[in-house]
């Protein structure tokens, strides 16, 4: 034990990168436990733990500034880096939010409200189309690069803001104009994106409802429970090239809010 602090000691700079390092690993943490791919549940919180300290390393070596100034403090350092790092990961989450919207809409119109299932990495009942969607949007994401421009923006906010600083610059961290037009739209962007499937069953409504005027003997009712969730199934395997070029699309147009 001497032996290693008497090494320690031959490293002058050793608790000042251990100090950086604490905050930096928060930070991640933080970042990870919010960040779309990152944040489910059913990862175990081991690999978590483990990729952020992989991380720490990796950006120790960029960070601008490693000592702490004089008169300030350490724990308030780490609540601020963690709440740096997990309004990162929220607004980068928050994207995802509107192809969530999207299939919470489809699910509605095709009739599966009931058709719900247990999300182990929620913990909670979630509905059928809007899983599916996610999982889309989650592939497409990580596909056109969407990972790269989250390590990237966590790498600028070592710029904005410091290890060691103690107002966080709202507006520099992120387009307020973008965050509000991408929070105050997201039921309008998911309506556009589940407009196809809208349509249909828009049109099958008003069929089934001409039916049942015309002959009031057959339940209609009864006939809505079949052909919504098989003309929506349908639907879907038809536009599916359309949904996969829209999500697109809408993500590379959303990589600018950072």
């Amino acid at each position: 034990m001497d032996s290693f602090f008497s090494l320690l000691s031959q490293i002058p700079d050793f608790n000042k990168y251990c100090g950086a390092g604490m905050l930096i690993f928060a930070r991640i943490l933080a970042f990870l436990s919010l960040a779309p791919a990152f944040s489910r549940k059913d990862i175990p919180s081991i690999v978590k733990v483990s990729f952020a300290l992989l991380l720490t390393f990796c950006f120790i070596g960029i960070v601008p500034e490693t000592t702490i100034p004089k008169g300030t403090s350490y724990t308030v350092c780490i609540i601020l880096n963690i709440t740096f790092g997990s309004l990162l990961g929220f607004v980068a989450r928050t994207i995802f939010q509107t192809i969530e919207a999207a299939g919470e809409i489809v699910n509605m119109q095709m009739g599966l409200q009931s058709a719900m299932m247990f999300d182990s990495s929620a913990k909670a009942q979630v509905s059928i189309m809007g899983k599916l969607f996610m999982y889309i949007s989650t592939i497409i994401y990580i596909e056109i690069g969407g990972l790269y421009w989250l390590f990237s923006a966590f790498k600028r906010g070592f710029e904005i803001f410091p290890l060691y600083a103690t107002v966080i610059p709202m507006d520099k961290f992120v387009n307020l104009d973008f965050i509000i037009m991408l929070t105050g739209n997201v039921l309008f962007i998911g309506l556009q994106i589940a407009s196809p499937v809208l349509l249909v069953t828009l049109a099958q409504d008003i069929i089934l409802g001409i039916i049942s005027k015309t002959a009031p003997q057959i339940n209609v009712f009864q006939l809505s429970f079949v052909f919504k969730p098989v003309v929506g199934a349908a639907i879907l395997v038809i536009i599916l090239p359309l949904l996969f070029n829209s999500i697109t699309d809408y993500f590379i147009y959303y990589q600018k809010i950072f």
